[in-house]
């Protein structure tokens, strides 16, 4: 059910809102009775300011059930010496899909997905009930084992939570995903257009929530 933002905490929109890959600061402005009138958003240049504002959209619908109009979104956009050494491709790389394989049988699914990190190819695997959202589930989550394999145990991801939303004319794939070290837990989203292949949207949906983090996260 959709909802205002007079149940949530602003704090947290803007929060969830920071995490995003792009965006390095958020401001979000409510009128008393809990619309969102304004959202701030300082980015850097990474993403085109289309593609900053569906993200906002998909964010904040994703993990607060709070539509946005894409009117009230304002970019400002850093300039290209404003990147910090970490956004930036790094000797880590980034992860790429090799292959996204799904098995239904009855009221089970299983789903195997490889991805390639570093000229090498990583495999995870996951299962469960085969409901819509569980299959969805499953992709992500193997699409998070596969890479804990390449962090040889170093890391420990949850999956928070995945879907599919509908922005405007366009499907989206959302993905939440919390990192559990001793220090504590930290989030990341993630997003990425629907175009012809559902599941691999899932998948690349996923690895936007760590890409830029994970060179850095392994690094340590």
């Amino acid at each position: 059910m959709e909802q205002d933002a007079a149940h949530v905490v602003v704090e947290d929109i803007e929060r969830a809102l920071s995490e995003v890959s792009g965006i390095k600061a958020a401001r979000v402005v409510v009128s008393p009775e809990g619309t969102i009138l304004e959202v701030h958003v300082l980015a850097l240049p990474t993403k085109s300011p289309k593609q900053i504002v569906r993200d906002v959209e998909s964010t904040v619908m994703a993990g607060f059930g709070i539509p946005v109009d894409h009117r009230k979104i304002s970019i400002a956009q850093l300039g290209a010496e404003a990147m910090p050494k970490e956004e930036e491709p790094a000797e880590g790389g980034r992860a790429r899909i090799h292959a996204v394989d799904e098995s239904v049988s009855g009221v089970h699914a299983s789903a195997r997905v490889t991805i390639e990190l570093e000229e090498e190819l990583y495999v995870g695997e996951a299962s469960g009930p085969a409901s819509e959202t569980g299959r969805r589930r499953i992709i992500a989550e193997a699409a998070l084992e596969a890479v804990q394999h390449y962090a040889h145990g170093a890391l420990t991801f949850g999956l928070e939570d995945v879907s599919v939303v509908q922005l405007g004319r366009e499907r989206v794939a959302v993905a939440c995903v919390t990192l559990v070290t001793p220090m504590g837990e930290q989030a990341f989203s993630g997003s990425a257009l629907v175009r012809q292949n559902e599941k691999d949207s899932i998948v690349r949906a996923t690895l936007d929530a760590i890409n830029r983090r994970l060179h850095l996260l392994t690094s340590a």
